[in-house]
């Protein structure tokens, strides 16, 4: 059964920081460690130039020394209110009221909160209290492709419904930490950014724009991968942690994605890839057999997202396929939109443009 992906609504807080005010941070708070400069000529090669982050560079769960609490608080109360922005847009974009709505799949990874972010969205966004809820918490840069597949999941099972995924977080907490000294910390405090992105999914489109209509979807766990990208526990806050062989997992897992792609009997006429970094757009461009210009390529929309607002983790795909949206396809062309999270998994949905 096919489903209709409406214009998508992305979110973003209002501190615009650059990658020089990043690097400059990480000197401060780094003066003595080998090889400095090195390691900042590295994360500038992640192409990002700015991000939006929900609290200033020098705010105590950002830069500073905040405890866990405090950085756990700060990232759900900052999520909270990104994600019922872009709900209440991506509600308005699909011309859908709150009683519209189906059922509800989230993605929240950046804090642990109990009830979490699905809860409290039904009663700020003032959904109906049978709505279905999907709650993700773990699935972390999956989010947003993930979500969809849930979706389209829901449609499957109940007919005629409208689906409302939304995904936010606030990534400045989790990664920005100084605690954190490794090569791998610097660059990730250079390329993640905060943010949320919503989008409706229904059954057949309540609204008059164009969609993309997912008609398949796949899943995948990277065997043996549960170390390559992982989250981690102290008393300083939440952490991101990655080895040598993370930079390998989206080309370890190609050839399932391709032998899944394969049954579709055509190619790629256009793809919706998530902005991990430059080195998954380069292999997702050579694996897809995709224009790999960064400008004027395939990917161009995945590279713009990821110059300016960094990677906003499971909602990036979201803003991928506004910016797709933007300059779309032609009617009937066939594509694919992708996503992956840790250890490593992905999620994809493969269907069509329509007008």
């Amino acid at each position: 059964m096919p489903a209709h992906i409406a214009l998508p609504a992305i979110a973003l807080p209002d501190h615009l920081i650059s990658t020089d005010e990043i690097c400059a941070d990480i000197r401060r708070a780094n003066p003595d460690r080998p090889r400095l400069e090195a390691h900042l000529r590295i994360a500038r090669a992640t192409t990002v130039r700015t991000r939006r982050f929900t609290r200033p560079l020098n705010a105590p769960t950002v830069a500073g020394n905040a405890t866990i609490e405090e950085r756990n608080r700060a990232a759900y109360e900052d999520a909270l209110r990104l994600a019922v922005r872009s709900g209440r847009q991506a509600l308005a974009h699909a011309g859908l009221a709150p009683d519209d709505i189906d059922c509800l799949v989230t993605s929240h990874t950046t804090s642990w909160t109990v009830p979490s972010l699905d809860v409290a969205l039904v009663r700020e966004l003032g959904l109906r209290p049978d709505v279905r809820r999907v709650p993700m918490a773990t699935v972390g840069c999956a989010g947003g492709a993930q979500g969809l597949v849930r979706a389209h999941q829901d449609i499957v099972a109940h007919p005629g419904s409208h689906v409302l995924v939304v995904v936010a977080e606030c990534l400045s907490t989790a990664t920005y930490n100084h605690t954190d000294t490794s090569r791998e910390s610097m660059i990730y405090k250079v390329l993640f950014g905060d943010g949320s992105g919503a989008v409706v999914v229904s059954d057949g489109p309540a609204w008059s724009g164009p969609s993309f209509v997912i008609e398949d979807t796949f899943e995948y766990v990277l065997p043996d991968s549960i170390d390559r990208y992982q989250g981690r526990l102290s008393g300083a806050g939440l952490h991101f942690d990655s080895t040598a062989a993370a930079t390998a997992a989206l080309n370890d897992s190609l050839p399932a994605v391709r032998k899944w792609l394969g049954g579709s009997g055509r190619a790629l006429q256009f793809s919706v890839v998530h902005p991990g970094g430059p080195r998954v757009l380069e292999d997702a461009a050579a694996g897809f057999g995709l224009d790999g210009d960064r400008d004027h390529g395939d990917l161009r929309h995945a590279w713009a997202s990821l110059a300016t607002n960094g990677n906003l983790g499971g909602s990036a795909v979201l803003d991928v396929l506004a910016r797709t949206f933007e300059q779309p396809p032609g009617d009937r062309q066939s594509g694919l939109i992708i996503g992956f999270g840790p250890g490593f998994v992905l999620a994809a949905s493969r269907g069509h443009w329509s007008a």
